[in-house]
């Protein structure tokens, strides 16, 4: 995703996108200058720039010819983002009654799709979270894991690479490329695969059967780690004593 997009992402036009960058590097701008630097016609220019003053992205200057202004990127987002807070609590009340998935295996494909659901799932959990994976994988949850674990949730993180993670447990295993997995409160899981390239699909579930599946295949495999530490740490220590001895 480039700025364009992320742009678009929170309600400007592609045009509209394109003259707000430039208005926030270039300083304000007649519309005829702002067609000018972006090469778009004056009249979808001016259309453009009378949007970005309704959304709130930009505003005029007093004086003839009129100029307009770039509202600071920070504030536009922020101020795009309370909106659509206070737009989402009006909506989760108004909106009919969730649906009921108890009984559902969901496939769920797409990297941003299985992340929102996990982040989702993260976000909701109230006692446990589990998650697996190789750490590429994983990293974009370490902030949002560490703070439901400074909230007093048990956080158990299984991935490949070592980390120093205070207030979570941690295992370090070897992980198959691109595989995820997640567990919360022993009530939902989501297990699949996010391949670098190709397509992501994970199946999510709150049936009890899949839940208890993967819920036993995380335990067994955490006392394996355990298991195999606990070995090597006495074969360390071993040879640690045999050559204090020589």
């Amino acid at each position: 995703m480039d700025v364009v997009e992320g742009l678009m992402r929170f309600g400007l036009t592609r045009q509209e996108s394109m003259i707000y960058i430039h208005l926030l590097s270039g300083g304000a701008m007649t519309g005829y200058e702002a067609a000018k630097a972006t090469g778009i016609s004056r009249s979808n220019t001016y259309t453009a720039l009378a949007a970005l003053t309704d959304k709130g992205a930009a505003c005029t200057a007093d004086g003839t010819p009129t100029r307009y202004m770039a509202v600071s990127g920070e504030e536009f987002l922020e101020n795009k983002i309370r909106s659509l807070e206070r737009l989402k609590d009006f909506l989760v009340e108004q909106l009919p009654g969730k649906v009921q998935e108890d009984d559902a295996y969901i496939t769920i494909k797409g990297e941003e799709n299985i992340c929102d659901k996990m982040d989702h799932l993260i976000r909701s959990a109230r006692y446990r979270i589990y998650i697996t994976g190789e750490y590429e994988r994983i990293r974009p949850f370490m902030a949002l894991l560490k703070g439901r674990s400074d909230a007093g949730l048990k956080v158990v993180v299984i991935t490949d690479r070592s980390l120093d993670l205070p207030g979570m447990i941690t295992y370090v295993s070897e992980r198959q490329k691109g595989q995820i997995g997640l567990i919360t409160d022993s009530l939902a899981v989501i297990t699949g695969e996010i391949p670098e390239n190709g397509p992501a699909a994970c199946l999510y579930s709150r049936k009890k059967n899949l839940v208890d599946l993967f819920k036993n295949s995380l335990s067994n495999e955490i006392k394996l780690i355990e298991l195999t530490k606990g070995a090597q740490d006495h074969e360390e220590s071993a040879v640690c004593n045999e050559t204090t001895a020589g």
